[in-house]
C-alpha cells in the first residue's frame, strides 16, 4: 500500500478521543478526511486549529445528511455501536467500526444483513490483521512452514488504560481472539475463562481464556491492565518451528522464527535449540494500512479482510468466554471478598424470561415471555414489561412503568414513572426521558409528573432527549441527539435541537420520498390529522 496515495475527502470520523484521534490523523494524512463528529466542543475546536478546512460537527444528523460523506468511521464506546452503525447503513453510507463490533450477536447479524441488503461495506477495526508482521505470520502458517500447529498463546498486558464500560476481556482480548481465529481457520469447540477483579467487584481486571479447536490446536489468552510492564506477544508453536510476534520490540525484531526441534534419544525427548531467525518486514504503520484498506473497499467494492462476519465470529467467542467467566465458581474467583451476585430472576413456568445474574428485578413486577434483561439493569416494583423485549445493560425501568411487547431498550436508558411505551418501540443507547418540566433538587415535584406516551413502532435515536408531557406518534423516527419538545406526528422524521420534522418514515425504517410510496416495501401513505397513515 502506498503511503502517499491521495483519496477524495469522503470520510467522517465519529468519536475523536483516545483512539479516534489516531483515525482522524491517518485519514487526514491520506486526504480522505471530510469531517469530524464529537460531542466535546473543546476537542472539536482543537481539531479545527490542527486540521484547517476539515468540517466539524456535534450531531450524527449532520454526518448522515452530508451527501459527500461516503464512509463513516466509528470510534465511540461499544454500547453505542449498534445504534450508530444501523443509522449510518440506513443512510446509505459505508461503515468502519472499532472493536468490539457490537455487544449482542443478534444485533451483529442484523447489521450484517442490513449491509448486505444495502450493498455497503461493513468493516470491523481489528488492527493487527493489517500489521506486516501478522500478515507474514499468517502466510507462514497457511503455507505450512511451521508444520502442524500444536498450540498458540497470546499475552496482552499493561498498567492501564483502565475502563469501566467494559472489563479487560472485552477491552484487550478481541485483538488476540481475532488473530487466533485467523491462524487456525476454525471456531473453537470449547471456551473456558477465569478472571480476577480488584478495582471493582464486578469488572474483571485480569482474565485467562483457554480455547480448544476441533483440529486439536489449543490456545490461551492472558490479558491484564494491572501488569508491571507492557507485553504484546503472540507465540505459535508448530512441529517444524516456532514463531514469535512481539509488537513491543524494534521493527526488525517484531517477527522471529525459532527452528527448535525435539529429538528422541533412548526413548527420551531431548530439545535441540537453534538461534532465532529475524523475518524481514516492510515498515509501515498498521493503522494507515487499515485505513487505506477501508478506502479501497469503498472505491473498488471489495469485501474487507475484517468484515462483519469476522467481527461476529470474534463476538461469539467473547460471549462464550464471558459466560464462562460468570459461571466461574465463587471459591475460585480471585476477588477481595465481594458481595455474592444476585441470582438470575426466576423464569415463569411457561418458559418465562431471562434476567442476567447482575440484574435486579423487584417483587411485584410483571415480565412477559421471551424478554431478556441484561447486565446491571433494574426493574422497579409495579412495572409491567411485555413479551419478547430486550432490555440492555444499565437500564432502569419504573416504578409503575408500562412497556409493550417487542420493545428494545438499549444500554444506559432510564424509563421513569409517567412514561409509557407501546409495542415495538426502539430506545437507542443513552437516550433520555424526563418526567418533570421544571425540576429542582430542593423542591419535591413527584405530584407534578407529566405523562409521556411513545406509540407503537417509534424509534428514539441514540442520545436523543424527550421532554415530558408529549406523545411520540406511531412509527415516528427521532434522530440521534435530537431534543423533542412537542408532540410528534405518526411516521415523522425529526432531527436537531430543538427537533424539527425533516421528512417522513415508512414503518419499515426507510425515509419516504415526496410521493409517500416506500421504495423498499412498496407501502403507500396518505397525510391525515395524526401525520401519515398507510392506504389500505
Amino acid at each position: 500500500m502506498s503511503e502517499k496515495k491521495a483519496y477524495e475527502p469522503c470520510i467522517a470520523v465519529i468519536g475523536s478521543g483516545y483512539w479516534g484521534k489516531n483515525l482522524v490523523r491517518n485519514h487526514h494524512a491520506l486526504g480522505s478526511l471530510r469531517s469530524i463528529c464529537d460531542s466535546n466542543e473543546a476537542v472539536l475546536k482543537l481539531f479545527q486549529e490542527q486540521y484547517p478546512g476539515v468540517r466539524t460537527c456535534s450531531s450524527l444528523t449532520d454526518v448522515l445528511g452530508d451527501d459527500a460523506v461516503r464512509g463513516v468511521v466509528i470510534s465511540t464506546p461499544a454500547p453505542s455501536h449498534f445504534d450508530i452503525v444501523r443509522e449510518v447503513l440506513l443512510a446509505g453510507k459505508h461503515v468502519y467500526v472499532e472493536k468490539p463490533f457490537v455487544l449482542d450477536e443478534d444485533e451483529g447479524r442484523e447489521l450484517i444483513a442490513l449491509a448486505r441488503e444495502k450493498g455497503l461495506c461493513l468493516m470491523v477495526g481489528h488492527l493487527l490483521h493489517y500489521h506486516p508482521a501478522f500478515q507474514e505470520l499468517k502466510r507462514l502458517v497457511r503455507g505450512g512452514e511451521l508444520g502442524k500447529i500444536n498450540y498458540i498463546y497470546s499475552n496482552r498486558l499493561n498498567l492501564g488504560k483502565i475502563r469501566r464500560e467494559e472489563n479487560i476481556l472485552w477491552s484487550f482480548a478481541p485483538h488476540d481472539i481475532s488473530m487466533i481465529l485467523a491462524l487456525t481457520g476454525e471456531m473453537p469447540d470449547a471456551v473456558k475463562a477465569e478472571g480476577g477483579s480488584w478495582l471493582h467487584s464486578r469488572i474483571a481486571d485480569v482474565t485467562t481464556t483457554h480455547l480448544s479447536f476441533p483440529s486439536g490446536i489449543k490456545a490461551h489468552i492472558f490479558v491484564s491492565w494491572l501488569h508491571p510492564f507492557k507485553e504484546q506477544r503472540l507465540v505459535v508453536v508448530g512441529e517444524k518451528q516456532m514463531a514469535v510476534f512481539d509488537d513491543t520490540l524494534p521493527w526488525a525484531e517484531k517477527l522471529q522464527l525459532y527452528p527448535h526441534c525435539i529429538d528422541w534419544k533412548d526413548n527420551v525427548p531431548t530439545p535441540c535449540k537453534a538461534n532465532p531467525v529475524r523475518v524481514d518486514l516492510p515498515e509501515s504503520e498498521p493503522l494507515r494500512r487499515e485505513c487505506e484498506h477501508f478506502l479501497e473497499c469503498i472505491r473498488e467494492n471489495k469485501r474487507p479482510v475484517t468484515d462483519g462476519e469476522e467481527g461476529l465470529r470474534v463476538l461469539e467467542v467473547l460471549n462464550r468466554a464471558q459466560r464462562s467467566l460468570e459461571l466461574q465458581p465463587e471459591a475460585d474467583r480471585l476477588l477481595a471478598a465481594p458481595a455474592a451476585p444476585k441470582p438470575a430472576a426466576p423464569a415463569k413456568p411457561d418458559g418465562g424470561y431471562f434476567a442476567h445474574q447482575t440484574a435486579e428485578v423487584d417483587e411485584g413486577v410483571e415480565i412477559g415471555k421471551g424478554t431478556r434483561i441484561w447486565h446491571f439493569s433494574h426493574i422497579i416494583k409495579g412495572s409491567r414489561i411485555g413479551e419478547r423485549c430486550n432490555v440492555g445493560q444499565n437500564v432502569v425501568i419504573g416504578p409503575d412503568v408500562v412497556v409493550g411487547d417487542g420493545c428494545k431498550i438499549q444500554n444506559n436508558v432510564s424509563v421513569y414513572p409517567g412514561v409509557t411505551l407501546e409495542d415495538e418501540v426502539f430506545c437507542g443507547p443513552s437516550m433520555v426521558f424526563t418526567n418533570v418540566f421544571n425540576p429542582r433538587s430542593h423542591i419535591p415535584r413527584k405530584n407534578e409528573i407529566r405523562s409521556t406516551l411513545v406509540r407503537k413502532g417509534a424509534t428514539l435515536g441514540a442520545n436523543s432527549t424527550i421532554v415530558c408531557g408529549i406523545t411520540i406518534g406511531r412509527y415516528a423516527f427521532v434522530g440521534a441527539g435530537a431534543v423533542v419538545t412537542r408532540d410528534v406526528p405518526a411516521h415523522a422524521l425529526l432531527m436537531g435541537n430543538p427537533a424539527r420534522r425533516t421528512g417522513w418514515m415508512c414503518s419499515c425504517g426507510e425515509k419516504l420520498p415526496e410521493s409517500l410510496r416506500c421504495g423498499v416495501c412498496g407501502t403507500v401513505y396518505r397525510k391525515d390529522e395524526d401525520g401519515l397513515s398507510p392506504l389500505s
